[in-house]
This record gives structure tokens, C-alpha cells and sequence, in this order.
């Protein structure tokens, strides 16, 4: 039998709300790799939508638990880092990625959505983050962010030629990219993909006309999980898209409120179906 995939994901950790290592950890246990969680902050909720929210930063946990890891000689084949907390915790992710050099690193930069950085996100954290990206083998922004990293005004929408140039110059800072969310001038909405052998390629989907939190959290979780299990970037973003859209699509029709994120459990079952039969 295969020796099992094993992640360290450096996310937040939001109690309600399905985000962060709250839909990563059962997402990528699902499809059969262990998911080792390295909080970068403790929520009550996540922020969206929800008000007077219990919060711990733990910055002060991140750098021993990498020490900790080290000592144990604990094997991990990628590093995924997602929101963080604070400047010194770009470090910690550094530190993470020194301190495991075989594994594949992905950064999924969270700073903003609709075209607005988070409030949390300071100009000295998008400077580090910056920074942070160029260790990356894989970064996957939505536009807002693909335009942060590249200091652009957040466009309403862009043609082909545009998204691909977009493309290009964030992989002069990060080996491949994935920029997800992206609205076309022609109406459409699509996921783009540039890896480091220079393969282009556009993904088109049907956007259902609600946007809930913790969906970007899922789409990096399954790509990477499908990265590790020997699928191509292309393949990978596929995937993501695909169990996005089935976790969208059920959370709609049940009419859950937005704030309280997709209802991923109902199709969790979908990515059970490359593991072990027993």
C-alpha cells in the first residue's frame, strides 16, 4: 500500500461558519492524506457576517509546533498556508518552509475579496505577504488578490490576453499560479491556471448567483490534495472546481444563509472516491 500524503496546513481556525481549517481538515482527510493543522489564530465565527466575534491570535504557537515537528522528524509533502494573523507570521511560514525543503509549498495569499483587502490586512502584512509568495511553488489568489501582489487597481473584468498577462508576471514571483473568481468581459466567469512549463489554460464555469465565505478555502484544499495525489495543475484545478460548484450548487438549494458557508458535508462523499476500498 502507499505510503499516505501528509500536509501541514497553517490556516485559522473558525468554529462556525465553514472556512478556513474548519472545511480544510475534513476535505483533505476525505481524499485520503493527513491533514496536520497549525492554527494561525482561534475564531468564534469567521468575520463575515457575524459580529462581536471571540478572537486568539496565536503567533506565539506556530514557530515551537515547527520545532516541535522537526525534532519528531516528521515527514510532510506540502506546506499550505492561508490567512494570517500578523507580519511575524509570515516568518513562521518561512520557517516552516526552511524547515521542510522537500515539501510542495502552496500559499493561498487571503488578503481581500470584492476588490477590498480585509480590515486585518495591513499594508506592512500585504508587504510580507508579498514576500512570502516567492518561496511558493503554487499560489492561488482570487482577483483581488492576483491584483494586490501586483499593485494593479481591481478591474471589473478582463479580456483572455489580460488574464493571461496577469498570469505571467505573478509567475516571475511564484513557480505556478491559479487565479480563481475572474469575471470576463464577455460575461463569463473563469478560474485561470499558468504553470512553470508555461501552460496556459482558461476554465470556464457556471456561476451561481451567490457568493458564500470559505469557498477559496475548499478550492485550495482539494487542489491541493489532488496535487498530491499525483494529478496535473490543470487536472487539480478542475477538481477543485467541480466539488466547489457540487458544494455551492446543494448549499443554494437547501437555502442556507449566506454567512453560514457551503454546506460541503452533503457531497464530502465525492472525495472519497479515489481512496482504499476496503
Amino acid at each position: 500500500m502507499e505510503k499516505q500524503k501528509r500536509v501541514a496546513a497553517i490556516h485559522d481556525l473558525s468554529g462556525y461558519g465553514r472556512c478556513a481549517l474548519t472545511v480544510i481538515l475534513p476535505v483533505i482527510s476525505a481524499m485520503g492524506i493527513q491533514c496536520v493543522t497549525v492554527p494561525t489564530a482561534i475564531l468564534s465565527t469567521h468575520t463575515g457576517g457575524f459580529s462581536d466575534l471571540v478572537l486568539r491570535d496565536t503567533t506565539d504557537f506556530i514557530s515551537p509546533c515547527c520545532k516541535h515537528y522537526k525534532e519528531l522528524q516528521v515527514h510532510f509533502d506540502a506546506i499550505y498556508s492561508g490567512f494570517l494573523a500578523s507580519e511575524e507570521q509570515v516568518d513562521c511560514c518561512l520557517e516552516f518552509f526552511d524547515s521542510f525543503p522537500s515539501a510542495i509549498k502552496i500559499v493561498d495569499p487571503v488578503m481581500g475579496d470584492d476588490g477590498i483587502p480585509y480590515q486585518t490586512y495591513t499594508k506592512g502584512l500585504i508587504e510580507r505577504t508579498k514576500e512570502l509568495v516567492t518561496h511558493a511553488d503554487i499560489i492561488t489568489p482570487n482577483l483581488t488578490e492576483a491584483a494586490i501582489l501586483l499593485e494593479k487597481d481591481y478591474p471589473d473584468s478582463l479580456t483572455g490576453s489580460q488574464l493571461r498577462d496577469w498570469a505571467e508576471k505573478l509567475c516571475k514571483k511564484a513557480k505556478s499560479v491559479v487565479i480563481t473568481g475572474v469575471p470576463l468581459e464577455n460575461g463569463g466567469f473563469v478560474n485561470a491556471s499558468l504553470d512553470e512549463k508555461g501552460d496556459f489554460r482558461i476554465y470556464n464555469w457556471n456561476r451561481i448567483p451567490v457568493s458564500y465565505p470559505g469557498t477559496g478555502d475548499i478550492f485550495a484544499a482539494v487542489l491541493t490534495g489532488s496535487i498530491l495525489k499525483g494529478k496535473t495543475l490543470s487536472e487539480s484545478v478542475k477538481e477543485a472546481a467541480h466539488f466547489c460548484t457540487l458544494a455551492i450548487k446543494a448549499t443554494y438549494e437547501s437555502g442556507e444563509p449566506v454567512r453560514n458557508g457551503v454546506e460541503f458535508e452533503r457531497v464530502l462523499g465525492y472525495l472519497c472516491k479515489d481512496t482504499v476500498n476496503l
